[in-house]
């Protein structure tokens, strides 16, 4: 194994970048060396949007950990508004971040229903063309790299951009998934067209297939390499205190992660999402954390360049009690986090590396 492609410029340009001088535009955000994992988080905010985090969210995540992230995770809901979320990305950058964007072109945040404005179809169709591309010059204008993507955990029916609710519409689920693919390599040539060239492209998949059926396989949906420079995966533990699944997270990341290779050898895979509801009975969430942690730690997963806790809260409907994921409601977990990122400090990347060419982890 080797880590590919300018790495001495990158750590140039990182060292920059932390003296108060940003990166160039054209600078590539790479993965940060042999045995060595960034650090990020989804820090939370207040209404469950996941639009709304701010920097105090930030520092509390910091503050129970023990330690700052190498990027900042957050939703941008075209539902609020569809102008570059210029605010947010402004003050994870001044937090020695990389804003990292979930581009959900939506129309509310309501789960298991199909889209009626921003469907597959009419993103292919050119209809926001005019929207994407004024993305594209304020992402140029925010000037500095950043990472998005688009279709979160498309291989997840919660998300109208999964094929089955294609299906719904007149389509066939297998036509969905293909659908999907094209409108994600839309996005990412009008982005560019529009200037946003200093946009790195993440292609995020649930690690399980929800449903498991063959058209829904998250294979199908891929854009091409030509279109994303990291593949992504969300793994969770119980996400509600009664949910009668309980798998760990080794036991997800052992079928998903060799899918992901074969999918695409010389992509980097980032774990952008992890978590387990603080309040289950019978699974502890320190106790999964720390397992995952430890597994990500030892290398098990050698491709994996990175990881984001999700660290939220959250009501839940029919009179259930709230998930928490959040360190700081949890003395267990936050010690976790602490003690896992002192032993291993040595493999933590907290701080951005740049490289002025494309780098894949091999």
């Amino acid at each position: 194994m080797r880590w590919a492609l300018g790495l001495s410029l990158g750590l140039l340009l990182a060292a920059k970048l932390w003296a108060g001088e940003a990166p160039p535009n054209n600078a590539r955000i790479v993965t940060p060396g042999e045995g060595k994992l960034y650090h990020g988080v989804y820090p939370g905010g207040k209404s469950g949007a996941e639009d709304d985090l701010t920097a105090a969210d930030y520092e509390a995540y910091k503050k129970a950990c023990g330690q700052g992230a190498a990027w900042i995770y957050f939703s941008h809901n075209w539902y609020k508004r569809r102008e570059f979320p210029m605010a947010t990305a402004k003050w994870i950058h001044e937090a020695g971040a990389i804003p990292f964007i979930r581009l959900m072109l939506r129309s509310d945040d309501e789960e298991d229903h199909a889209e009626e404005t921003y469907t597959l179809e009419a993103i292919c169709d050119g209809k926001f063309d005019a929207d994407l591309k004024k993305w594209g010059a304020q992402a140029k204008a925010f000037g500095a790299p950043l990472l998005a993507e688009y279709g979160t955990e498309c291989n997840g029916r919660w998300f109208p951009w999964n094929a089955f609710w294609y299906g719904k519409q007149g389509g066939t689920k297998r036509e969905g998934a293909k659908k999907f693919a094209e409108a994600f390599k839309h996005i990412v040539a009008t982005v560019r067209a529009g200037g946003g060239t200093n946009v790195q492209w993440v292609f995020h998949v649930n690690a399980e297939d929800e449903p498991d059926e063959k058209w829904n396989k998250f294979e199908q949906y891929y854009p091409g390499d030509e279109n994303i420079d990291f593949l992504a995966v969300s793994v969770y533990g119980p996400k509600k205190p009664k949910d009668e699944e309980m798998k760990t997270f080794v036991e997800q990341m052992d079928e998903v992660y060799p899918r992901l290779v074969a999918l695409a050898p010389n992509k980097p895979i980032f774990l952008t999402e992890f978590g387990c509801a603080s309040n289950h009975a019978r699974m502890p969430a320190d106790k999964w954390a720390a397992a995952a942690l430890d597994a990500l730690f030892a290398n098990k997963y050698p491709k994996v360049a990175g990881f984001s806790w999700w660290n939220e809260r959250w009501e839940n409907d029919n009179g259930e009690a709230p998930t928490t994921m959040r360190l700081q409601d949890n003395a267990k977990l936050k010690d976790v986090f602490q003690q896992k990122f002192e032993a291993n400090l040595k493999k933590l990347e907290l701080k951005p590396v740049y490289g002025a060419e494309k780098t894949e982890k091999k």
